[in-house]
């Protein structure tokens, strides 16, 4: 294991429908992987520095990888509008090719509630994404969205899930 370093960076991504608000906490000069970890609905409040996307993060770094967190569009200080999961799959792709380009290392992809149904439509057929965690994944919301995971049925790379994290006080 090699210490990540503490260094945070803050800057914007340039997305599709203006800048993304982003956050990169360094990982080690050793490190194998880059991670990417994806908030939770931005209309319910679900931003970047949610408590779990925030402890992932901790996780992920703790092992040496760099990572990411962004806000998606109309979240935060990211410009334009929440566009019900279909804009955002670009910002997702905004944030992978960042990541790429920066460090040129495999990605672990982390995401979740929305940021899960939506990352890993985007990170599934990607080759750069060796990895996928989703937690709190949504399944049957009570409004008028819906989910279809069946793409995961063909997706070959090593998954992670966890159901319960939606609610963290049902874990223990």
């Amino acid at each position: 294991m090699h210490p990540a370093s503490t260094a945070i960076r803050s800057f914007f991504l340039r997305g599709p429908a203006g800048q993304l608000e982003a956050l990169l906490n360094e990982g080690s000069p050793e490190a194998t992987h880059a991670a990417l970890i994806c908030h939770p609905h931005p209309v319910y409040g679900g931003t970047l520095h949610n408590k779990v996307v925030f402890h992932v993060m901790k996780a992920l770094n703790s092992l040496g990888m760099p990572a990411l967190r962004f806000n998606f569009r109309g979240a935060g200080l990211s410009q334009g509008e929440h566009d019900k999961g279909v804009g955002e799959l670009e910002d997702v792709r905004t944030a992978l090719d960042w990541l790429d380009q920066e460090f040129h290392l495999p990605i672990l992809f982390a995401g979740f509630s929305f940021g899960a149904a939506v990352g890993l439509r985007v990170a599934c057929p990607d080759p750069r994404v060796d990895a996928l965690v989703s937690l709190g994944t949504p399944i049957s919301p009570v409004d008028d969205r819906s989910y279809d995971y069946e793409f995961l049925k063909t997706c070959g790379k090593p998954k992670v899930a966890c159901a319960k994290c939606a609610n963290p006080s049902k874990l223990g």
